[in-house]
């Protein structure tokens, strides 16, 4: 082998060496799933001595789990869709259109970021209150797409389009396409890597949602899964592990797929929004 070789296969071994801490807690978690509540607080094992696939069979019974994957599926996906929509239509509009208060108003909205969800929480329920909207989705799907959320998707957009050459645009103009026509049939197609990024951020905040459908939502069926992941409880409020564990690792799915699909568009999305100011 040359050395070259040597040092590939060295810092292979090395990555792998530091990725165990990281990956140990996954693997347990799903190895925990399998096992009964004894077995996890008994001998530590990665690998369960009796493998009880009926815990993945009772997390669907115990309550209406499957109702409460789909509610953050297309929670999730509703809220994605959204954000992409209005943070590109924003972001093209403060990086691209010349108007009175455009800076001012970008630092407006990333100030806004610096205020924590638990300081509007109260104000933003007595305000889904007076709508009539409290146990129901809407909030689930307005306050991230309107909120800190959405102010995140924008600002990343607008450090993306201002990296696309202006000439394209001075071409597309001369060629008779308009404002919007632009925005459609140049900038969204250039800003593919920028919107993969916005689309997997979004999609993971809005899947991670634990404080909004805590306060929001009181009927078990409209619950979301981080909700529900923490009703798995005996009769004495004590935490049911093996399902509970379980109910985890089916919700970890959809997470892990979209990463690892996406995580290349992530990688250049950060690297490319920090192009220009």
């Amino acid at each position: 082998m040359t050395r070259a070789s040597w040092n590939r296969l060295a810092w292979t071994l090395a990555l792998l060496l530091l990725a165990v801490p990281f990956v140990f807690p996954f693997l347990w978690m799903v190895s925990a799933g399998f096992k009964s509540v004894t077995e996890i607080f008994g001998a530590p094992n990665l690998i369960p001595r009796v493998w009880r696939y009926e815990n993945f069979v009772e997390v669907f019974t115990y309550q209406p789990f499957a109702r409460q994957y789909f509610n953050s599926l297309y929670i999730a996906g509703v809220v994605t869709i959204l954000t992409l929509l209005i943070s590109s239509l924003a972001g093209y509009a403060l990086a691209r259109i010349r108007f009175v208060g455009a800076g001012l108003l970008m630092l407006l909205l990333v100030t806004a970021l610096m205020m924590p969800d638990e300081v509007t929480i109260i104000p933003n329920f007595f305000l889904i209150r007076w709508l009539g909207l409290v146990d129901t989705h809407w909030p689930l799907i307005l306050l991230p797409v309107f909120g800190a959320q959405g102010v995140v998707a924008t600002f990343l957009m607008r450090q993306y389009f201002l990296s696309l050459p202006k000439e394209l645009e001075e071409a597309a103009k001369m060629d008779g396409l308009s404002r919007f026509g632009i925005w459609w049939k140049i900038a969204i197609p250039m800003s593919r890597p920028a919107l993969a990024a916005v689309a997997i951020i979004t999609f993971l905040n809005s899947w991670n949602l634990f404080l909004e459908p805590l306060i929001f939502l009181s009927s078990l069926e409209k619950f979301t899964l981080p909700l529900a992941l923490s009703n798995f409880n005996d009769s004495y409020g004590l935490p049911l592990w093996n399902l509970q564990l379980a109910a985890t690792t089916l919700a970890v799915i959809p997470v892990l797929i979209i990463y690892l699909i996406a995580q290349r568009q992530i990688v250049e999305s950060f690297a490319l929004s920090g192009v220009k100011g």
